[in-house]
């Protein structure tokens, strides 16, 4: 039986596509380790599937693969002698082994690469799907983890498949409230620290499982040269772009600080405008977010977007690995291993907190209060952990995290309260509320000021 956490939707979507009646195509995309095969794999468990992976081979090589798995799977002895040398004559075999009781899944699973070796091939898959596919019991699914290549080749308005899918799945990591399925029996710090290097990758995670301390785990999977994840942003970025060593000057810069495209520029030593095209196309593949205060009406237009990065690895790695890569390369792991631990909780685990604070308001505030967005704020010298509101309503609430080991006394109330005040937002109608999110705790103090002000919550 096949383990599969937090996709419940993807799973559901998959079954009504499989329940319609005739045919359906769905695609599925996401970065590399998402699970988006272990996704295939499980919705496939109990019908007849055919599953197909894609190489980097030449296309001869691919189709001689796809019809030695189709013949396998439909026991077709005629189609395992045969000679053939165009994919029609592959899926017209599927065609006719369809019925009206059982539909054929059939996966073609990194597709990008057979589009890769023949630019002509969607055009191919296309008038496969109009002529043999679109009105037999079948279900079509397209995967792959080149993301960038494969909405070129599927997705785009400019693609000859466009328009045929029935649905489309874009996979994202795993929430931080799930990260306790994976690995059972972890304290809450110990998932905050793991989930500060792994983020929601499931491989990163399963690889992670091994080793409860978090700097043995590091050492071993990331900080060893033969390691699993020592190289990993190279194989992510390698495939999708061309130009992999200014996306990874890009990525460095904004690891260590830079968020405004101004400074970026600056550190980079090119023009704002350069940098355009290479953001977008971090954004696309989800590595990279951009910003702005969540009370700002037209994010789009506003001034005050700031870039990070999105991905708790990615943003590990360039800060730690990247960084020490000389060192590292030079057998100096002991070294960098003492840097990490000098630096891992203020300079990374701090604001995965946070992010992981912001993520936990809609499990446990919006029964209790009414909102629907959630954010960061900030002005010139202002900043706020957490500032969440209710558009339609005058619920806003204001919070702080704090990830230290001390207690935390009734300042930190105030101190929010008085940045609270900053924030233009129903000034003259609005219903306030104040959340502290603290790893070590609360004083009695501020337990009892809590009591007191009913607009306080603590956790």
């Amino acid at each position: 039986m096949i383990k599969l956490i937090d996709r419940e939707n993807e799973l559901k979507t998959l079954q009504s596509e499989y329940d319609k009646k005739g045919s359906s195509f769905v695609v599925i995309y996401g970065r590399r380790r998402i699970g988006k095969t272990t996704l295939i794999n499980k919705f496939c468990e109990d019908k007849k599937s055919i599953h197909f992976l894609a190489t980097e081979e030449s296309e001869s090589e691919n189709l001689r693969e796809f019809q030695n798995a189709v013949a396998e799977e439909l026991d077709n002895n005629l189609l395992k002698s045969a000679t053939v040398s165009r994919w029609e004559d592959v899926f017209d075999v599927i065609a006719d082994a369809t019925d009206d009781k059982n539909k054929i899944v059939v996966t073609m699973d990194e597709f990008q690469y057979i589009g890769k070796a023949n630019p002509a091939f969607p055009s191919i898959m296309m008038k496969i799907w109009d002529k043999s596919l679109k009105d037999k019991n079948i279900m079509l699914i397209i995967c792959g983890s080149l993301i960038n290549i494969l909405t070129s080749q599927v997705l785009s308005y400019d693609s000859p498949l466009y328009g045929r899918r029935t649905a489309q799945l874009n996979m994202k990591q795993i929430p931080f409230s799930y990260y306790k399925d994976f690995v059972p029996g972890l304290s809450e710090d110990e998932m905050i620290k793991r989930y500060a290097v792994t983020g929601g990758v499931p491989k990163y995670i399963e690889i992670f499982s091994d080793e409860k301390d978090i700097y043995k785990s590091i050492k071993k999977n990331i900080l060893s040269k033969n390691s699993f994840l020592y190289a990993e942003p190279e194989f992510l970025l390698q495939k999708e772009v061309s130009e992999v060593g200014s996306y990874f000057s890009l990525l460095k810069t904004i690891a260590f600080g830079n968020h405004k495209l101004s400074s970026i520029a600056t550190v980079m030593n090119v023009k704002q405008t350069s940098l355009s095209k290479y953001l977008n196309v971090l954004i696309n593949l989800d590595l990279i977010e951009r910003q702005v205060p969540i009370t700002e009406e037209n994010p789009e237009k506003s001034k005050k977007g700031l870039y990070f990065i999105k991905d708790n690895f990615i943003k590990f790695w360039f800060q730690f690995i990247y960084a020490n890569r000389g060192l590292l390369e030079a057998d100096k792991e002991q070294y960098v291993e003492d840097k990490i631990k000098r630096n891992f909780i203020d300079n990374h685990v701090l604001f995965v907190y946070e992010d992981i604070c912001r993520e936990k308001m809609w499990s446990i505030i919006s029964d209790k209060i009414s909102f629907n967005r959630v954010g960061r704020w900030w002005d010139k010298d202002t900043e706020i952990d957490i500032v969440a509101y209710d558009s339609d309503g005058k619920n806003i609430v204001f919070g702080e995290c704090k990830y230290t080991d001390k207690p935390k006394d009734i300042d930190i109330y105030y101190d929010l309260k008085k940045k609270s005040v900053k924030v233009d937002w129903r000034n003259s109608d609005r219903v306030e509320h104040f959340v502290f999110f603290s790893k070590a705790g609360y004083t009695d103090k501020m337990r009892k000021l809590a009591k007191e002000e009913k607009n306080i919550i603590l956790y």
